[in-house]
């Protein structure tokens, strides 16, 4: 449950602070109209990964008895892992006036992220196997990961989307950068522990 819950408050948070097509779209609807239409768009994950949450499980329970297979997947999760970390140590700054020509629309926004890979490589090899694995042992764990994932992911955009209602100058500040190094730094831990589950899983 623990294990469940920590990994669930991670990945959510360093997804909704990090930079990205979503974030870009949270900020401009935060400058442009206030707070509330911010929000809108920082609730889009709760449609767009559903289904992309359903079919990585439907594909992820096939293959519960072969494990090489399941230690690839938790190895290529790792690397993306590692590389969500890298992305947090390298990310810029996001940038207000870029932020204003963005797509306005909260379809636009849902449209923006179902059309980013990274919600696909993250369910089929972060968050479905921790669904899997938490569910083997007890089905709240995993009830618990998806409440916290998603809790913390829409938290942290609705509130990136109310400070930026109030004043954006935060967005250049060390408070934010701040937060990128430390997500940064405990999704490299976790890439550590899923390569190494991984490598378990292949025999070796």
């Amino acid at each position: 449950m623990v294990a469940s819950l920590s990994a669930g408050l991670v990945y959510g948070l360093s997804a909704g602070f990090s930079p990205g097509p979503l974030l870009t779209l949270v900020i401009s609807q935060s400058l442009k109209h206030g707070f509330k239409e911010g929000a809108k768009v920082a609730a889009a994950p709760l449609v767009t990964d559903l289904p992309i949450i359903f079919t990585s499980l439907l594909v992820l329970t096939q293959l519960t008895d072969f494990k090489p297979v399941l230690g690839v997947i938790s190895i290529i999760g790792g690397i993306f892992v590692a590389y969500l970390a890298y992305g947090n140590f390298r990310a810029p700054i996001p940038d207000e006036k870029s932020a204003l020509t963005a797509p306005q629309s909260l379809a636009k926004g849902v449209a923006a992220n179902a059309l980013n890979p990274h919600p696909y490589l993250f369910w089929l090899t972060v968050g479905g196997p921790a669904i899997v694995r938490g569910w083997s042992e007890s089905p709240v764990g995993s009830l618990a990961f998806l409440v916290v994932f998603f809790a913390c992911l829409v938290g942290a955009k609705i509130m990136i989307a109310w400070v930026t209602g109030r004043s954006g100058q935060w967005l250049s500040g060390p408070v934010y950068r701040g937060i990128l190094f430390i997500l940064g730094g405990l999704l490299a831990v976790f890439a550590f522990f899923l390569i190494r589950g991984g490598w378990s899983l292949l025999g070796h």
